[in-house]
């Protein structure tokens, strides 16, 4: 299973990559959401983890780019600090599976996320 994360702090991305890769996930990383479009389009992934301030597109732009293409994607997660009911609910309605708050997040939460999101995309491949 491969994961790409998306954040514009490196301290960030390493941190979450490499609980990850402890895991047994191979993960991948870029910093920016013209980046991440990219690498999401090209295919590969399981699972992504997007934080929705971002240089460039924000998360919310990736999303709503995605969702605007029709094309398959893998299941999105929002790493956000913007906690407030109605940025969560834009990123629901733009198509995120769940959403972490950074700030309460330690790098093991993405890991649980991780089986769980792709614990139900499995489920929901075998049924």
């Amino acid at each position: 299973m491969h994961i790409l994360i998306v954040d514009d702090d490196p301290y960030v991305t390493d941190r979450y990559a490499q609980a990850l890769r402890g895991a047994g996930y191979g993960v991948s990383v870029c910093h920016d959401g013209e980046a991440a479009l990219a690498e999401i389009s090209r295919g590969g992934y399981d699972l992504v983890f997007i934080d929705v301030v971002l240089p460039g597109r924000d998360g919310f732009g990736v999303l709503g780019a995605l969702e605007r293409r029709g094309a398959a994607h893998p299941p999105i997660v929002l790493l956000t600090n913007l906690g407030r009911r109605e940025d969560v609910e834009r990123g629901f309605l733009l198509g995120a599976v769940d959403y972490l708050v950074k700030a309460r997040a330690a790098p093991a939460d993405l890991v649980l996320k991780a089986e769980q999101v792709l614990g139900r995309a499995v489920l929901k491949e075998t049924h």
